[in-house]
């Protein structure tokens, strides 16, 4: 195979090879002839500040601690853009890149890429995970000079941008009609778990002796609605006085602490475990054993454009879940989940025991949601579209 041009990804949020879209992105480039360097900050385990996995290299800078407040937004950030910049200049003089691709959030990394495009000619890939804005309205629950800051880093970034890619077609549309995009410049890269369920073995141990296991996995930020999960937990256990069902919150996050004392405060500590970060080995056991997934991601701007990993996840385990009513969770999972229309907790325990109690609709909808993740939102066609549009960013 002939060579191609080197790329340098930039993600800030989430270390390589954590970050399971930012990491078969690059082994998909890589598999077609490019070379791939990730820049991404030293987190979660992964610290090695330079490393080179399955041919990809990986360099990795220092960052603050993940943000929970404004100033903790503006230390992470802050000592995140130092960082890359330091290793861009470093990646630039040994392997000469010819594309950037930027993984928001935040929308800052324009600033990294610039002095490249305009002094090299280098091409500027935006690969939009999140609408930023809506994601920082979702946190802080309010506009004011920072979010209208926000809009502006965000149009800086469409400034700079040679290619798009969205995550979905909601995201598309803003980058449309916000970004001013071209339709030819915007490509779909949905996100899709290359999962083999085959392979996870069940460990009925995890249920601690009860008859059901509901699983939860994804980030615990005050934007995720894991509170809003806890909540609707209590309403099983202590409301509906249901004993017979076990549940698995796993992942991590700025609030997974406050989130561990609210499971203490609401008497849920025999009821609910939460492991923190866990292999791909136990996560796997877990998708495999559960009997339903739950998405606790509340209804709002943000979260409505947003495809969620974990929904993808349960789909690929075949296993039915029960989500809020969002946009492009529902776009997702079609008929393969349940859907609460308010953000209420009791509402969404009453789904969770009522599909519980369904054994047989539970099957349907874990055969409708693995059918369609393989044929309709499978990762091979999203594959394609990443390959056309680094074709149409090369060739301008």
């Amino acid at each position: 195979m002939a060579s191609k041009p080197a790329i340098l990804t930039v993600v800030e949020n989430l270390p390589v090879p954590l970050d399971r879209r930012v990491w078969q992105e690059s082994c998909a480039l890589r598999d077609a002839g490019y070379e791939v360097v990730v820049i991404c900050p030293q987190m979660r385990g992964y610290t090695e500040p330079e490393e080179v996995i399955d041919g990809i290299h990986v360099y990795r800078h220092w960052i603050s601690d993940e943000a929970s407040g404004i100033g903790g937004f503006i230390r992470e950030y802050g000592s995140a853009l130092i960082g890359e910049m330091m290793l861009a200049v470093k990646v630039w003089q040994r392997h000469r890149f010819e594309v950037v691709h930027l993984c928001n959030p935040p929308d800052l990394l324009w600033m990294v890429a610039l002095p490249f495009k305009l002094l090299f000619g280098v091409k500027v890939i935006y690969d939009i995970h999140d609408v930023w804005p809506e994601m920082f309205e979702a946190k802080f629950g309010r506009r004011g000079l920072l979010y209208w800051a926000v809009r502006i880093f965000e149009r800086c970034t469409y400034f700079c941008t040679n290619i798009a890619l969205a995550t979905n077609e909601s995201v598309k549309a803003v980058a449309m009609e916000r970004g001013a995009m071209r339709d030819e410049c915007v490509y779909v890269v949905r996100t899709s778990p290359k999962i083999v369920a085959a392979n996870a073995t069940a460990d009925p141990s995890l249920r601690k002796g009860r008859k059901y296991l509901v699983g939860y996995v994804g980030v615990m930020g005050n934007a995720d609605g894991v509170d809003l999960l806890l909540r609707a937990i209590a309403h099983v256990v202590h409301e509906l006085k249901r004993d017979d069902v076990q549940f698995m919150l796993m992942g991590t996050g700025p609030e997974f602490d406050e989130l561990q004392s609210l499971r203490r405060d609401l008497y849920l500590e025999e009821h609910v475990e939460m492991p923190g970060r866990v292999s791909d080995e136990f996560l796997f056991s877990v998708l495999k054993t559960m009997d339903l997934g739950v998405s606790s991601d509340p209804r709002n701007g943000y979260n409505d454009h947003c495809t969620m990993n974990k929904v993808l996840e349960y789909m690929a385990f075949g296993k039915a879940q029960v989500m809020f009513d969002l946009t492009e969770g529902r776009a997702s999972a079609g008929e393969a989940s349940a859907y609460v229309r308010e953000n209420d907790p009791a509402q969404l325990g009453d789904a969770m025991v009522a599909l519980l109690d369904n054994p047989a609709e539970r099957k349907r909808m874990g055969m409708i949601g693995r059918e369609r993740l393989t044929t309709q939102l499978n990762w091979e066609r999203s594959v394609d579209q990443l390959l056309k549009a680094y074709r149409a960013a090369l060739n301008g």
